[in-house]
């Protein structure tokens, strides 16, 4: 080994043996990878001094997804001491992403009713003709902010339409949305802890009315996923909390993985010109380009497993009862499952990112998320070639969802 590589190996080695996910490094919200890169080489199994531990490569969290009997998803032991018994213990304990079969199966099945090919090819018309307003707009104004003014409006919106929310009452959704999945953040403040518990309140007041008038004004099962969610599927029905918490879950999902995806794909493509390039030539790679997105700058980095038994990583032991956080912006850069990991390619085939983590929770709005990024961006592209950013790109300062809170630009 040269010396300079001894080097590097040895910078790399401390990188990962200082990480603390409480006690983040200058600059790692900006940049991650420096420390991604050393945990996956050199502490793919990371312990932290909480007794939590970290999985970053990508057969790893793989076979975490995989296998629920080994993992499990339930934060209720976990979460209690982090909220104690409030809005948001009662939101990310019964929401479907923090549960385990069998009330996991029995939720997602209905949501996946709800969720439909049919439903969600009656959503693309519509989208078309927002995202081609939402560019009308902007080229109107020429200075934009690619976050408020096209990414975030766009899920927002969809959204919106899939539970027939009144136009004008959709305002405050992504705020809600903004504090409630900010407060999964691994250190929180009281004033965060006191927006999201307001929020969830809020949030779930709002959404009882829009229930209660749709349960005595239903809508169109085939289309309308509240209706179809209050009518369950095959004899399942939701609770009351479990139906509002989960319309919360799918608004928040929803809301942050596409306005990460499209803000971020907007920011690289300014990076990488060549692909870029390549997109605007051949706009049918817009497929697979979004799939690098996903994988390039995962919008959701980090997800989280509780051990249930005892099991090996790496030659060591994690006990029954750990907290296991998944690396997701790392496993999607591991170079022993992706050729040229750091390299953006928007033909990169084959690509089984785990953006949308996997096995039986798999996300159930991906194939939804996909249409937004497709249009979205292709659309974008193809009005705005030219675009380019006017001022510093802000990010949102979270650690588990990677995006910008602000992209100013100009588009003519």
């Amino acid at each position: 080994m040269t010396k300079t590589a001894d080097n590097a190996a040895t910078n790399g080695e401390k990188l990962a043996e200082d990480f603390e996910l409480t006690a983040l490094p200058a600059g790692f919200v900006n940049d991650p990878f420096p420390v991604y890169h050393a945990l996956l080489e050199h502490a793919p199994l990371k312990r932290f001094a909480d007794g939590s531990v970290m999985l970053s490569r990508y057969e790893d969290l793989d076979r975490v997804y995989r296998d629920t009997k080994t993992f499990s998803s339930d934060k209720k032991a976990e979460f209690l001491p982090k909220f104690g018994d409030t809005p948001l213990y009662e939101h990310h304990t019964t929401s479907l992403v923090f549960n385990d079969p069998p009330l996991h199966t029995r939720v997602r099945k209905i949501m996946m009713g709800a969720l439909t090919p049919r439903a969600l090819a009656a959503l693309e018309p519509g989208l078309i003709t927002l995202v081609d307003g939402l560019l009308d707009r902007m080229e109107e104004k020429g200075e934009v902010d690619l976050i408020e003014d096209f990414a975030a409006a766009i899920p927002v919106e969809v959204i919106g339409n899939l539970f027939d929310i009144p136009h004008e009452e959709r305002e405050p959704l992504r705020d809600w949305s903004l504090a409630i999945l900010g407060a999964l953040e691994p250190v929180l403040t009281d004033e965060q802890l006191t927006w999201g518990n307001t929020s969830v309140t809020d949030f779930k007041a709002f959404l009882k009315e829009i229930a209660d008038d749709r349960r005595r004004n239903p809508g169109d099962p085939a289309t309308d996923v509240l209706t179809r969610l209050i009518n369950g599927n095959e004899g399942e029905e939701l609770s009351e909390v479990e139906l509002l918490q989960n319309c919360i879950f799918i608004l928040n999902a929803g809301h942050e993985t596409t306005t990460n995806l499209i803000g971020n794909a907007l920011h690289e493509l300014l990076h990488w010109p060549e692909e870029k390039a390549r997109l605007e030539a051949d706009p049918d790679l817009i497929t697979t380009a979004v799939d690098e997105f996903l994988r390039f700058q995962s919008p959701n980095q980090l997800g989280n497993r509780m051990a249930v038994e005892p099991v090996a990583f790496h030659g060591e032991t994690v006990e029954p009862g750990t907290p296991i956080h998944l690396c997701i912006g790392a496993a999607n850069r591991d170079p022993r499952q992706f050729a040229d990991p750091d390299r953006l390619d928007v033909g990169r085939r084959p690509n089984k990112h785990l953006a949308f983590a996997g096995g039986p929770h798999l996300c159930a709005g991906f194939s939804l998320a996909r249409m937004e990024g497709r249009i979205g961006i292709s659309h974008f592209l193809k009005r705005f070639p030219d675009y380019r950013l006017t001022g510093e790109p802000e990010r949102t300062g979270r650690v588990r969802f990677r995006g910008f809170a602000r992209l100013p630009a100009r588009v003519r």
